[in-house]
């Protein structure tokens, strides 16, 4: 080596062991296609362990490989790029063979493609129009759990209010009128709410023609979402889709008014009453916490002077425990209400008037009466579409 002074550039052009050589370039930063294969064998090591696919409902951790795996699922080219480490065919399914059309339709390698170009029966020009319309559920995306979780409530609070008879399905009819934001739909079995979908701006060329469209932002119940357009939906909706209905203005907080806040054409409708029975009958004498939960229009002591000609009242006297004035109170959404609550604990029993003729009363509860008293509470304020009543462990426990 010459003795001449060395510049920098000399010293590294001259080494020879790759000593100095620069790997700040080589770094740790992985790639995206190496994230996503690790970000899925993380699903693979969970199916090695569990032999199972992750599962929602069993915490966190599996709630997250769960909706991973969900997204991936949905996602065509992340699927693709996976499928070569999808050691548990967790992303395609096997398709089902039906028909010698469908065995022609998988002939990727046209083994058994008609040389002479016959267009015979087995030619489905329909086949893309069909995969269009199954574009609608590959365009759902999974949600992460935070983003979910506001959704989560409304769409447990909405099940609740139709299983209390609060909201019902109706036939899906007329999108213009019917398919707005802020409301709840049914769509293959799955609760969805339109969040983003005016349509009253928006217009979309087809041709000669000018349509109404817009991009819409719809929430699923199982944890996804999709930016699907306005009339894809309707289309969807109108095959296999059901209305949810509005709470009937807002019945569930119609039931009483508030008794401070009175005004002078409110009136008072009736008693809510609850009576125990003092029947003599060993079915019914050995029925500890056995209450008729009512409402009536007048006095309840008048109501009760002939109960024990009356069926309702299990043809026996009865013991009024506790009477509530109601004000403004609609009866037949009381009734509804109180009965769907306690209806795991609803008395089953047929009852014969004096003219053999068999009843069956509605009213009677195997319910302790403190529930009965807090169930009432809750109706009072409308909190009870929150809570739901547990017989086996006689408790009123709130809506998670």
């Amino acid at each position: 080596m010459s003795k001449d002074k060395l510049s920098i550039e000399d010293i590294f052009e001259d080494d020879d062991l790759g000593i100095l050589k620069d790997t700040s370039k080589q770094s740790n930063v992985k790639s995206t296609d190496q994230r996503l294969i690790e970000s899925f064998e993380e699903i693979n090591v969970f199916v090695d362990e569990k032999e199972r696919e992750p599962e929602q409902g069993n915490g966190i951790s599996e709630m997250r490989l769960y909706l991973r795996l969900k997204g991936f699922r949905e996602n065509d080219k992340k699927k693709f790029a996976l499928k070569d480490v999808d050691r548990h065919n967790l992303l395609f399914e096997p398709k089902k063979v039906e028909s010698v059309a469908d065995i022609l339709e998988d002939d990727d390698f046209g083994l058994l493609a008609d040389d002479e170009g016959d267009a015979s029966i087995f030619d489905f020009k329909h086949t893309p129009k069909e995969k269009k319309e199954a574009d609608f559920v590959a365009q759902r995306k999974a949600m992460s759990e935070s983003e979910f979780e506001k959704y989560d409530k409304q769409f447990k609070r909405v099940h609740q209010e139709i299983k209390l008879g609060l909201r019902s399905l109706k036939p899906f009819k007329n999108a213009e009128k019917n398919l707005k934001e802020g409301k709840y739909y049914i769509l293959d079995g799955v609760l969805l709410y339109l969040e983003v979908g005016d349509i009253s701006e928006a217009v979309r060329e087809l041709g000669d023609r000018v349509r109404k469209d817009v991009r819409t932002r719809t929430v699923f119940d199982n944890g996804t979402y999709s930016n699907m357009l306005y009339r894809s939906l309707a289309k969807q909706l109108y095959n296999n889709g059901k209305v949810v209905t509005d709470l009937e203005k807002d019945s569930e907080k119609e039931l009483f008014s508030n008794v401070e806040q009175l005004e002078d054409d409110d009136k008072e409708t009736g008693w809510i009453y609850v009576l125990k029975s003092k029947s003599t009958h060993s079915e019914i004498s050995k029925l500890k916490n056995l209450y008729k939960i009512g409402f009536s229009t007048v006095p309840v002591q008048k109501r009760v002077l002939n109960a024990r000609n009356e069926a309702t009242y299990l043809n026996a006297e009865v013991e009024v425990v506790a009477t509530f004035k109601c004000i403004n109170v609609n009866t037949q959404k009381f009734e509804n209400l109180i009965h769907r609550f306690f209806s795991q604990a609803q008395l089953q029993i047929d009852i014969y008037d004096k003219n053999k003729n068999r009843i069956t009363p509605r009213e009677w509860f195997v319910v302790p009466y403190p529930i009965i008293e807090r169930a009432i509470g809750l109706f009072n304020t409308g909190e009870i579409i929150n809570y739901h009543y547990d017989f086996q462990k006689e408790r009123i426990i709130k809506n998670s």
